[in-house]
């Protein structure tokens, strides 16, 4: 494509002998600002790109974006060629399996060569006639960005509740579509979550209004066909720490409001069959307890907890008192087992756990208080199970599984005869065979001898174990998430390279238990960082790769991460990939004004609190750049980018270039029209991944 051969060829003229003229360094000007801030003074001299509104800022972002394309010109030809691979392994046709809800079989699909999925059910049975329900497609059409951000049928199977967002900055349209004439309803409904739910008289729905941070705040009733200006308000969480978010019970006879922070949450619940009622509170919320409703049975809740459960636990409590004093223990906490979730049936209760950084699920005969966990046989997977209908009364569970070399399989697991049946396994092309490759679990000894698990895949008849193999190393290691070593169908272009591809499950997440998460936030954040070192220099150490071909990735909170350890380690990467990064965290957390910002004081530190300050200063990536030699960066942003602000790594950029003393280029791409989860469509995201992986073979000679 696009003469592959002579781009090739001006490739490697480019690499070997300059045959044509370097791109100019993009030069940032520098206009000071000076901060003071218990007592010390910080100063940015590229604060003026905090300015979205500057037309000067627009131009800088444009001309950003003008330089990455002049430097990777050249390798346009290996791009097209990651691309088409990309695109191969993807189920061109992709079919994902039906769950049954209040009568109709639900599921989603992807026709030919298409970006966007049709949402479609079927009455009764999954050999009924198919209704497509949402075209995104036909509905995507004249737009950069469309994102579905939540739907919810109502439950007289009639009327439709769907949000989109069409720049990716999270402020959803809610629209309203009679399922059986497919005409919409004339009201829309601006600046919601994405977040809605359906009384039982198939006219009112409960939806989440953002206020001008993008925090969900407020919950609103409306009746269908109404003037939105007529909504009631609900609930309103006045705390500028908490978030709100609605669910229900499975068969929909309670909506859920649970109002939470990084610490803290309280939930109320509206019987769906008075929807006029006022939300009634299950227990007031307290500093440090956390609780979620899972469900009901009868006159009980179900509810998870942290109450004198660091790991979490499941209890019981009756409807009509359900505060703390009355909950009574189901899934009794267990110190070495993380409960991430609960379902409970008739006959069974089900519980997903995390064990020594990898998920189990329990099974619990409700009679005999027997139980039993699912043998899975591999050293590093990641399960998630689920309910194939919204009945109550089953004998059996889904499970979906994958492991680094596994594609995704989704199966049938018998709650009694505990036989697995396979139901589907995604569809890999491009010619992909899992026998050619080894997935290890590895451990690396942090500084303070906290061992740290490290999940790496390669393929087998390319690891050469001498230190010449080029490694990826990816982690997050933020609020608790668990980064599963999942199946990566983009990542095999790289291992087919001879690449060695890594996931470091650092503190800051939940893989090893809540204690792993709270060993790595607030002011214990930095070992977050020197466990993601720990990992690199353990896989230097190993030989699985050496320092001049080693790269690092990692996403928003993961590209901050990857701002710190350049910062600490610049000597032991050739190459970072710093994707959406929230960089400085300093400015951006003394501004409430920002998108998320009060809502992770208990996630970072209160920068008004000096000690907490003094601690952030100390790590955080904007303003612990210094003179060196630092490795090859790509950075991404997105203008409407309302997670982490598009000047953060814009800035980070041009203060790493001021202070870098070697000649490895530093690049920064912002997509002008998206926000943080940049492109919607399936095959226009993979442009992106095929310039982040040619910028890393182009660095190693491998431009083909």
């Amino acid at each position: 494509m696009r003469q592959i051969s002579l781009l090739l060829a001006f490739s490697f003229c480019f690499l070997l002998v300059s045959c044509s003229p370097k791109p100019e360094q993009v030069r940032t000007k520098k206009v000071s600002k000076a901060f003071t801030e218990h007592g010390h003074t910080r100063v940015d001299d590229y604060y003026w790109l905090n300015n979205p509104k500057d037309s000067a800022v627009i131009a800088h972002l444009q001309q950003e974006n003008a330089y990455v394309e002049a430097m990777m010109k050249h390798t346009e030809g290996i791009q097209n060629k990651l691309y088409d691979e990309l695109v191969a392994r993807m189920d061109q046709k992709y079919v994902s399996l039906p769950g049954k809800q209040n009568g109709y079989w639900y599921y989603t699909r992807y026709d030919e060569g298409r970006q966007y999925p049709l949402y479609c059910r079927k009455q009764g049975s999954t050999d009924a006639r198919e209704e497509v329900f949402l075209d995104i497609p036909a509905m995507s059409r004249g737009h950069q960005i469309y994102m579905l951000r939540g739907y919810e049928v109502s439950r007289n199977n009639r009327w439709l509740a769907y949000g989109i967002d069409t720049t990716g900055d999270r402020r959803c349209a809610l629209f309203f579509k009679d399922l059986t004439s497919s005409a919409m309803s004339p009201e829309s409904i601006a600046n919601t979550s994405g977040n809605y739910a359906w009384a039982m008289d198939g006219k009112t729905v409960f939806y989440v209004v953002n206020d001008k941070t993008v925090r969900a705040y407020m919950v609103k009733r409306h009746t269908l066909g109404s003037d939105p200006a007529t909504d009631r308000e609900v609930f309103s969480e006045r705390d500028s720490t908490f978030e709100v978010e609605l669910s229900t019970t499975r068969d929909n006879w309670y909506i859920f409001i649970t109002s939470g922070s990084t610490l803290t949450s309280e939930c109320r619940y509206i019987d769906a069959l008075r929807p006029e009622s006022g939300p009634v509170v299950i227990q007031p919320r307290r500093k440090d307890l956390l609780y979620d409703l899972v469900d009901y049975e009868g006159t009980s809740f179900f509810i998870q907890t942290n109450n004198n459960a660091k790991n979490f636990k499941l209890v019981r409590a009756p409807i009509l008192a359900p505060g703390m004093k009355n909950w009574v223990d189901v899934i009794p906490h267990r110190a070495d087992a993380l409960l991430e979730q609960a379902a409970v049936f008739t006959r069974y209760v089900v519980a997903q756990q995390q064990i020594r950084g990898l998920p189990q699920i329990l099974v619990i005969n409700r009679a005999t208080q027997q139980q039993h966990y699912i043998d899975f046989g591999e050293e590093a997977y990641v399960a998630d199970m689920s309910a194939a209908t919204d009945a109550y009364d089953l004998d059996s569970i889904r499970f979906s599984y994958s492991s680094l070399t596994t594609p995704r399989s989704d199966f049938r697991y018998g709650l009694l005869s505990r036989k697995t049946t396979l139901l589907k396994q995604d569809n890999i092309g491009g010619g992909y065979d899992l026998t050619l490759y080894e997935t290890k679990r590895m451990w690396a000894t942090a500084p303070d001898s906290v061992k740290v698990p490290i999940s790496i895949v390669y393929k087998k008849s390319l690891l050469k174990k001498d230190g010449s193999n080029p490694a990826l190393l990816y982690a997050y290691g933020s609020y608790g998430a668990s980064t599963s070593p999942s199946f990566s169908s983009s990542v095999v272009s790289l291992l087919d390279r001879g690449f060695v591809f890594a996931i470091g499950h650092i503190r800051g997440g939940s893989e090893m238990g809540r204690q792993w998460y709270e060993d790595g936030k607030m002011l214990k954040k930095k070992n977050t960082f020197t466990d993601f070192i720990a990992c690199a220099e353990l896989m230097v150490r190993e030989h699985y790769t050496a320092s001049e071909r080693f790269f690092i990735n990692g996403g928003s909170a993961g590209g901050m991460l990857m701002g710190a350890v350049t910062n600490m380690r610049p000597d032991l990467f050739r190459g970072v990939l710093a994707e959406v990064p929230w960089m400085d965290i300093i400015t951006d957390s003394f501004n409430t004004d920002l998108p998320l910002t009060t809502l992770e004081f208990d996630e970072w530190g209160d920068p008004y609190v000096k000690e907490q300050y003094e601690y952030m200063l100390s790590w955080s990536p904007y303003d612990n750049v210094r003179k060196a030699h630092y490795p090859a960066i790509f950075a991404t942003g997105g203008l409407h980018d309302t997670q982490v602000p598009y000047f953060s790594p814009v800035k980070w950029v041009a203060k790493v270039r001021e202070n870098n003393t070697g000649t490895n280029p530093v690049l920064f791409t912002c997509n002008m029209g998206a926000g943080h989860s940049g492109e919607s469509g399936r095959f226009e995201r993979q442009k992106l991944t095929a310039l982040k992986y040619a910028f890393m073979l182009d660095l190693l000679g491998m431009g083909e």
